[in-house]
């Protein structure tokens, strides 16, 4: 083999290895929610908005999820001194299977002055799904405890999933996730905007280079036929 069409060759092994990767990626999304918090606060019935972000990061046969607020919920007439407030939620998990995932998080790192939205720590805990397939996460009640007082704030405007993940159970047991008689396929974290348009033009681009090697060996081969 001359070294022109050994070059070919490995060019086409590199784009086809590359383009058989990015075909076997399972799909997610992650959205920035803004969830509607009716709070019932010592001091009588509180609401806010806050936009929320889940994310989940693969941890042995579960995920960690990681719940962040972007703006503050609820409010105190005294100010609250540092480590004063402890928060807690639940992740709603819908789809594959339906359960509630609860999350929590440090105390307030710094005081909070009176009559101040209070900025909830970022809240995490452990999903281990018992079936495999696409799953949802969605927002839950939110439970605020500062000074022996206890402020439960629910969602009250039917919030989306800040989340949708496929994933796959231990044993790969459950739904479309599972691949029988094989290893189930690698996940990966939420990606979206122009990671995700990247990752579509690298499919297409994948079928391009598909079709430019079939027309490669094709020419390959009729050139050999040709000669005498």
């Amino acid at each position: 083999m001359s070294d022109r069409k050994r070059s070919t060759a490995l060019a086409l092994a590199s784009a086809l290895a590359g383009s058989a990767v990015l075909l076997a990626a399972p799909t997610a999304h992650a959205a920035v929610v803004d969830v509607a918090y009716d709070c019932k606060t010592p001091i009588g019935d509180k609401s806010a908005v806050s936009p929320i972000d889940i994310k989940a990061v693969k941890e042995g046969d579960g995920y960690k999820l990681t719940m962040s607020f972007q703006k503050g919920v609820s409010s105190s007439p005294i100010e609250l001194g540092k480590g004063a407030m402890s928060p807690g939620a639940v992740i709603v998990v819908g789809g594959a299977e339906k359960v509630s995932v609860p999350v929590s998080g440090p105390s307030n790192p710094e005081a909070v002055p009176p009559d101040t939205p209070i900025k909830i720590t970022d809240l995490s805990g452990t999903y281990t799904p018992k079936k495999s397939g696409k799953v949802t996460f969605t927002a839950g009640v939110l439970t605020i405890k500062a000074m022996g007082t206890t402020t439960t704030c629910t969602p009250g405007n039917n919030p989306g999933p800040s989340l949708e993940l496929d994933v796959t159970a231990a044993g790969g047991a459950g739904g479309a996730g599972a691949q029988p008689g094989g290893d189930a396929p690698p996940d990966t974290l939420p990606q979206t905007g122009p990671t995700d348009s990247a990752l579509a033009l690298g499919t297409l681009g994948g079928t391009v280079l598909l079709t430019g090697a079939a027309g490669v060996l094709w020419l390959t081969r009729r050139g050999r036929r040709a000669r005498p």
